[in-house]
């Protein structure tokens, strides 16, 4: 990889992190309004990680992570069925099964079976959000035909955007 592709692959991680944080950023502002309004207790799942050293004068140190992720966010509604979900942002016209782990899958599954609402909460380029039950983003190959969904596949799980509040619940 020569210094032109380095940089083009460091500069891409960098929007998809900012990217990832601001879709997150979103969603925490609906869960705070869902907690604020009583319809739901739901909270980010923290990542296992280890310490590898001390923390600094910063307070930073060196981790890493312990075992595989988990879904993004865990939680009690409103007459105290569970709700577990994962968030996806893409930039691109379509959102790739893959992007979710092996591992989030399982427990995903583990979830639904047990009667918790599980989902994917997918957005498009911050323009268009969906929350995609889990069952049809699990088999979208057999539904779609393929291993991607776009938009137009998930109109009918689409999610408004008002008042700077995600309305998935």
């Amino acid at each position: 990889m020569n210094e032109a592709q380095r940089y083009k692959a460091v500069m891409a991680g960098r929007r998809s992190r900012v990217a990832g944080e601001h879709w997150e950023n979103m969603i925490e502002a609906a869960c705070q309004h869902y907690r604020l309004k009583e319809i739901a207790e739901i909270t980010k799942t923290p990542e296992p990680m280890k310490p590898l050293s001390r923390p600094n004068s910063k307070g930073q140190f060196t981790a890493c992570y312990t075992k595989q992720a988990q879904p993004d966010y865990k939680g009690t509604l409103k007459g105290g069925r569970a709700v577990v979900f994962e968030a996806k942002h893409t930039d691109s016209d379509r959102m790739q099964q893959s992007v979710i782990s092996p591992e989030q899958e399982k427990q995903l599954d583990r979830h639904a079976a047990l009667g918790a609402e599980c989902f994917v909460m997918v957005s498009f380029g911050f323009q268009q959000f969906f929350k995609v039950p889990w069952e049809v983003f699990r088999d979208m190959k057999a539904r779609y035909g393929r291993k991607y969904i776009t938009p137009e596949d998930v109109q009918e799980y689409r999610v408004r955007y008002i008042g700077g509040v995600l309305q998935f619940l």
